[in-house]
């Protein structure tokens, strides 16, 4: 059985950020991110560290894989929201939708590991989230860098899915030996806003 608490969101998105960053690498992370995990849900908390293990490894294109991935995940959350969540954000102030839009993001976190506890606020045009034991920072020795890119490129993912200009940064991250990770989030005008989405871009996993 699949561990309790592992998102299929998550190890979908990886498999994809992998397929895309490192297609020459695809066939040897799928010892453990393998197809027949990915349809049924059952890749659990071992397999997930060892692919997190060996990416942490392949240098720049961990940041590129993770941030990658995160962006699918954000996606694929966005297009799961029901209809009437588009209709109900569209005619709201600006700081109503941002709020509701940040709580998509703090339920990503959860979605893709339900070990994680995460907390957003927003103020104005700055917004932030909060995230204990990422599922990416479970690291014995202190890293020399950010290891949670997933969850900044996810949650600019979402917001400009939802319509708000943004942009996210890393400012704290737990694999560094910080109390907790935390993103960072600019919103408003003159913040970038990332591309559609590719066509052909992968479809959301099946719940």
């Amino acid at each position: 059985m699949r561990d309790v608490g592992i998102g299929r969101v998550l190890v979908a998105a990886l498999h994809q950020g992998i397929a895309d960053q490192l297609p020459d690498r695809l066939e040897f992370y799928e010892n453990w991110l393998n197809p027949q995990g990915l349809r049924d849900g059952t890749i659990g908390l071992a397999p997930l560290n060892a692919v997190l293990s060996f990416l942490r490894t392949e240098g720049d294109a961990y940041e590129a894989v993770t941030r990658r991935a995160g962006a699918y995940a954000g996606d694929w959350t966005v297009d799961e929201l029901p209809a009437w969540h588009g209709r109900l954000l569209a005619p709201m102030p600006s700081f109503v939708r941002r709020a509701l839009a940040m709580r998509v993001a703090r339920n990503l976190v959860h979605a893709t590991y339900t070990g994680s506890r995460a907390t957003v606020r927003v103020r104005r045009d700055l917004g932030g989230l909060s995230i204990r034991s990422s599922i990416f920072c479970g690291v014995r020795d202190r890293a020399t860098h950010p290891l949670c890119y997933f969850y900044a490129s996810a949650v600019e993912r979402v917001l400009a899915r939802l319509d708000i200009e943004a942009s996210a940064s890393l400012t704290a991250c737990q694999a560094e030996g910080d109390a907790a990770c935390h993103v960072e989030v600019r919103m408003g005008v003159g913040a970038p806003v990332e591309a559609a989405p590719p066509v052909g871009a992968p479809e959301a996993p099946s719940a």
